[in-house]
């Protein structure tokens, strides 16, 4: 676009300027003024759909709402007027100064003086041509009364003695007799025309004035010569005098003058139609070039600008590799390549805050995935002792009491200030948590960090073992003087029986009946302690649960609570011993006939066996419609003599949780929602063992 308006700019000036030079000259304005004056138009044309060309295009870029189109309208704007409104005064002033000219060359004093010069010049011209021609009839009165020999001398002389540079004597056809000149290499003299002969010969005297091209301007007179005899033939004597060459010029001048002077008279208004024709075509191709250039200036300056302004929006939406091209040396220039140094160093900087960034994320990541993978609880508090940071362990541990957990160890920190603390804590679900707390250091913004371990397992594990040795303890010094109590109150009946009367024999019957009793119970609550203290370790082997299941439930057919099985099919293999697992199936299903004979519920008591396959393994279930354990025993339900039966020993879940941990299994217990209690069994498969 800015080569194709330099090169309308240059084909209009030259344009112009042949069509002023044409409206100058009159011949080449004759010639040429038409064609000159098309392509002129055919310019105007072309630029003017030059200039609607960039306007539109600048329209549309307004429109779509381009970035930098403002600013070069607004510069736009301003370069036309710059352009246009001096355009136009010169115009103004131009055609009304071109107007009033072309006026000013027709004043009336103008004309008169051109045809007094004129008139002066033709009188003087007349006057030497009678002063010619009365030389031209002096000579031919001489002439006449000379014989033949003596012409040609006495022309000589006599042309001499007149002062003229030419003098021919011809016959009345126009044969020259005799000449004489001043010019001596002119031999032939300048005869003259027929036409002069005959106006010669029939007026006796002819006068003219000779202008050819290439000659100086000259005078021409032809008069009679008188015969000297009745026989003679009539003569001529023409005489030729050269106008002096100064006069000739003056008056050739003021003729050239005066007849252009008349042309221009005739075609006044044509002139004036011409010289605004032309100011008109100059005004409208400058305007449309000058148009067109500040639409090009406007853009070579917005551009830049605009193209800065871009790259300055996005560096501000974070975008540093944005570099705006530098097409000129001059401050625009400067300001380029500063702004290009500044996103080169914006650009440095943010990449050693991105590299900083993924150093730190990278290690707050590593931190995260060690906090995840811990086993133990982390809480993170700030400085305001707000909770700000915990790990997946924490989650996991404190559920739902998470946030009163968080109070309560911010309370902690309030107490022990600075110092470091730790403690157990008893949450209200049962569970004991081993917590550690530390305040963070004051340049780290300061906080605490709490870290706990759920020792419930641990301490459940300490209990058992105790349990375990209070049970072999037990067994040893109690089952030892249970026999010879037992032996020494049947002796008793036995001997004092038959000596006393009946009502102390049925009092002595009974006291040792009641002995013999509670010994009994006494050897079998042994007996289970014994059992849990000495239970022996897992053989394990593949086992098919169901049908273990099956072969349990068979001895429950005549129960009074209807059981049901609901086994799934394509069971795998566990890996248990079937003995001990088969105890385990026998303590559950005996506590939940327990819990039924105990509370009848309105529906009718149900018991429900279930077996089922899931990712860790193969879950065992039995559930029952009683009336469930309350909630404050659920913590401690699986400990030793923790039993809501009246005489239990509360060994039978104690048992059933020390056989499924010895088999890498879980088991848990929950108060159904509606009624009852449901115990779930985790054993693993055979293959994954």
């Amino acid at each position: 676009m800015r080569l194709l308006v330099i090169l309308g700019g240059s084909v209009a000036a030259v344009g112009i300027f042949l069509l002023a030079t044409a409206s100058a000259q009159t011949a080449l304005f004759a010639r040429h003024y038409p064609l000159l004056l098309a392509l002129n138009a055919s310019l105007a044309v072309l630029l003017a759909g030059l200039v609607a060309y960039q306007l539109v295009a600048l329209a549309r870029r307004y429109r779509s709402g381009v970035f930098g189109t403002r600013l070069t309208l607004r510069m736009l704007v301003r370069f036309a007027v710059l352009a246009v409104v001096p355009g136009l005064i010169v115009y103004t002033v131009s055609v009304h100064f071109v107007a009033r000219s072309i006026e000013s060359w027709f004043d009336v004093k103008v004309d008169a003086a051109l045809e007094g010069g004129i008139l002066l010049g033709q009188q003087a011209v007349d006057q030497m041509l009678a002063d010619l021609q009365t030389k031209a009839r002096g000579m031919a009165l001489d002439l006449g009364e000379r014989a033949g020999p003596q012409l040609a001398s006495r022309l000589e002389r006599m042309r001499e003695q007149a002062g003229v540079d030419e003098a021919v004597l011809l016959t009345s056809t126009g044969r020259p007799l005799a000449s004489a000149s001043a010019d001596v290499t002119n031999l032939v003299p300048d005869l003259p025309s027929a036409y002069a002969l005959r106006q010669a010969r029939a007026a006796r005297a002819y006068t003219t004035v000779d202008s050819v091209p290439g000659r100086p301007l000259s005078l021409r007179v032809i008069v009679g010569v008188g015969a000297s005899g009745i026989a003679d033939e009539a003569r001529l004597l023409q005489l030729r005098q050269n106008v002096p060459p100064g006069f000739a010029r003056s008056a050739e001048a003021v003729e050239a003058a005066y007849r252009d002077y008349r042309e221009l008279a005739i075609s006044r208004e044509g002139l004036k139609r011409i010289y605004v024709v032309t100011l008109t075509f100059a005004l409208l191709l400058a305007l449309f070039v000058a148009v067109a250039v500040a639409v090009t200036q406007s853009n070579i300056l917005a551009e830049p600008l605009a193209i800065l302004a871009q790259a300055t929006q996005a560096v501000a939406r974070g975008d540093y590799s944005r570099q705006a091209p530098v097409t000129s040396g001059d401050e625009l220039g400067v300001l380029t390549e500063s702004f290009n140094s500044m996103t080169r160093q914006l650009s440095e900087a943010r990449r050693i805050v991105e590299a900083n960034r993924v150093a730190l994320e990278a290690a707050k990541s590593h931190l995260e995935s060690v906090l995840a993978n811990l086993s133990a609880g982390v809480l993170v508090f700030d400085a305001a002792l707000e909770l700000s940071t915990s790990n997946h362990s924490a989650h996991e541990i404190l559920g739902e009491e998470l946030a009163a957990f968080a109070r309560d160890m911010r309370q902690r920190f309030l107490e022990n200030g600075d110092k470091d603390w730790q403690a157990e804590i008893e949450l209200r679900t049962g569970r004991t948590l081993h917590a550690r707390g530390a305040r963070l250091p004051r340049g780290t913004e300061g906080g605490g960090v709490i870290v706990f371990d759920d020792v419930t397992q641990l301490i459940q594990a300490q209990r058992a073992t105790a349990w375990a040795e209070v049970a072999r303890r037990l067994a040893h010094e109690i089952k030892n003087p249970l026999t010879p109590i037992q032996l020494s109150a049947e002796r008793l009946q036995m001997k004092l029986a038959p000596r006393l009367a009946k009502d102390d024999a049925e009092a002595l019957a009974r006291a040792t009946g009641t002995i013999v009793s509670q010994v009994t119970a006494l050897k079998s609550m042994v007996d289970d302690f014994r059992d849990y203290a000495r239970m022996p370790a897992p053989s394990p082997a593949r086992l098919d649960l169901n049908a273990l299941v099956s072969e349990v439930l068979s001895l429950y057919e005549n129960s009074s609570v209807p059981i049901t099985k609901r086994l799934a099919g394509a069971l795998p293999a566990v890996w248990a011993d079937a003995g001990q697992i088969r105890q385990v199936i026998h303590n559950l299903v005996q506590n939940s006939q327990d819990a039924l004979e105990h509370g009848r519920p309105s529906g009718g008591p149900a018991i429900e066996v279930r077996t089922e396959l899931v990712p860790e393994g193969v879950r065992l279930a039995v559930t029952d419609n009683g009336g469930g354990f309350p909630e404050e025993m659920m913590a401690r339900i699986f400990e030793p003599y923790v039993t809501t039966k009246a005489r239990g020993t509360g060994l039978g879940l104690a048992i059933v949780k020390k056989i499924v941990d010895e088999h890498h299994g879980t088991i848990a217990i929950e108060n159904r929602p509606a009624r009852g209690v449901s115990v779930s069994v985790l054993l693993p498969l055979a293959k994954a063992a």
